[in-house]
């Protein structure tokens, strides 16, 4: 359970490991530390080589925005990650408001490109949880949407029977459009990258953590809309506070379907069930009658 040479990484022995819950794809235990420290370990049999080093990158990336604050890494191999652990706790309305002003100061940070940014850290590829995902830089965000978002997880989902043809077509009809569709011309923003609710941490002393990004420079209103997405806590008091510090663009309620789009059909190719008809539905209200 404990991968070998993880002491040696931490430079500590782990006395006491216990498993605590944690997503859908990997395995996750809270460690005790022969030095009085206390980790959070994530493990996943099989992983991609590079699964847990991307995601170290990513955290990385994100705490040197100096917004949203994010778990330091601790350790990193290709079987698993260590994180200090952040004693969780209950979302409150002021933490929310919290929150959201430090997720507009993260995506004040503009990478250089949409998609990667080509320093190495997941610029060719990354995860959005078990699904490799393309990542490369590209200049505009209708071209990453279609091309290394949208169209990737169609496929996925269509070729594994998980969403039906007449869907489908609505889906790519949506992606021959997004230059219409896109809204006003945004530059990049250092995005979490899979902003679902399971993904922010309330901590016990107040912050609220990112934790299992899927880091990339992207369309900001897609973290947004991935909180929408699951139904984050106190979502509106979150909004407010980033609008307030990182005013967004007219229209952007109107957009929410159409970012919400690529994470709904990565659910699709994952779990199946009634994604596919959820990406349809999302595809047609993004068209607004096109």
């Amino acid at each position: 359970m404990i991968p070998d040479g993880l002491a040696d990484i931490l430079g500590a022995a782990v006395t006491a490991a216990n498993a605590v819950s944690g997503g859908d794809i990997c395995q996750a235990h809270r460690l005790r530390l022969d030095d009085g420290r206390t980790a959070f370990l994530k493990t996943r049999p099989g992983a991609p080589p590079d699964f847990f080093h991307t995601e170290a990158a990513g955290l990385e990336k994100l705490g040197a925005a100096g917004g949203a604050p994010v778990p330091q890494v601790l350790a990193v191999t290709d079987d698993a990650l260590v994180l200090e652990w952040i004693e969780p706790g209950r979302p409150t309305p002021e933490a929310a408001e919290a929150f959201g002003a430090a997720l507009a100061v993260t995506h004040a940070c503009h990478p250089p490109h949409f998609g990667g940014d080509g320093d190495g850290s997941g610029s060719g590829s990354g995860h959005i949880g078990s699904l490799r995902m393309p990542n490369r830089p590209v200049d505009s965000w209708p071209e990453l949407y279609a091309e290394q978002r949208i169209g990737p997880a169609l496929k996925a989902a269509f070729d594994l029977g998980r969403i039906e043809v007449r869907d489908a077509a609505f889906v790519k009809r949506v992606t021959g459009l997004l230059d219409v569709l896109a809204g006003p011309v945004e530059s990049p923003a250092l995005l979490h990258g899979d902003l679902w609710s399971g993904n922010v941490h309330w901590s016990a002393a107040g912050p609220a953590y990112l934790i299992d990004p899927a880091v990339q420079g992207g369309h900001r209103e897609t973290d947004l809309a991935m909180l929408a997405l699951f139904g984050a806590p106190h979502l509106e008091r979150i909004v407010a506070a980033y609008d307030a510090a990182f005013p967004l663009a007219e229209g952007w309620r109107s957009r929410v379907a159409l970012h919400q789009l690529h994470p709904v059909l990565v659910h699709a190719a994952l779990f199946g069930g009634g994604y596919g008809q959820q990406a349809g539905s999302l595809a047609r209200t993004a068209l607004g009658g096109r």
